[in-house]
């Protein structure tokens, strides 16, 4: 990953929030401009065009992703306990408002107005949670820690839109407790939790 300015991660952090309250259509450069404090025309210089901006925004969010799964991978070495702290990892960010929806999630509800090349980087987003939710579940199911009532795969799907939906309905409702109301009996069904 090449290096960000100050000024470029700043761009992204803000158009990180102004994604996750209104979405790709949500927010323009004039936004971020003003919140971040400089010209749109800066804007530009680090960004060309929205789907540029997007693009990469999603692309640092996969990084950033896939080195957190690496190191639970590294620091926590029993599956049930990586599930658990997967969903502890939303819980905590949804209750103290620091992460209350998983950008990519967000965005692929708006993947029929995205430009393909921010597509492109949801979708891979999503196949890369799946193969490793999918391992988890796996070595689990082997280990007897789970019961799987289908393959690893299709345990994997439930689990992630298990808790991606988890997240909508703490934000429909606007009660962040409702991602645990959703998420624990998964959890418990599965064995992750008891």
């Amino acid at each position: 990953m090449g290096n960000f300015s100050t000024t470029s991660d700043d761009i992204l952090r803000c158009a990180t929030t102004l994604i996750i309250a209104g979405g790709y259509n949500g927010f323009s450069y004039a936004d971020i401009a003003e919140v971040v404090g400089i010209r749109k025309a800066s804007i530009h210089h680090h960004f060309p065009a929205k789907s540029d901006l997007v693009r990469t925004l999603v692309a640092r969010y996969r990084e950033e992703a896939e080195a957190g799964i690496a190191a639970l991978e590294r620091e926590v070495t029993e599956p049930a306990a990586q599930l658990s702290a997967y969903a502890g990892y939303w819980r905590a960010c949804i209750v103290d408002d620091s992460e209350p929806f998983c950008v990519c999630a967000l965005l692929a509800s708006q993947i029929p107005v995205l430009p393909e090349d921010v597509v492109v980087e949801v979708r891979a987003h999503f196949r890369t949670l799946s193969r490793w939710l999918a391992s988890v579940l796996r070595r689990g199911g082997e280990q007897g820690a789970f019961m799987l009532s289908g393959s690893a795969e299709e345990e994997a799907e439930v689990f992630m839109a298990t808790v991606h939906g988890a997240m909508l309905s703490a934000r429909a409702y606007g009660d962040p407790a409702m991602f645990g109301s959703i998420i624990d009996p998964l959890l418990l069904r599965l064995g992750a939790r008891g």
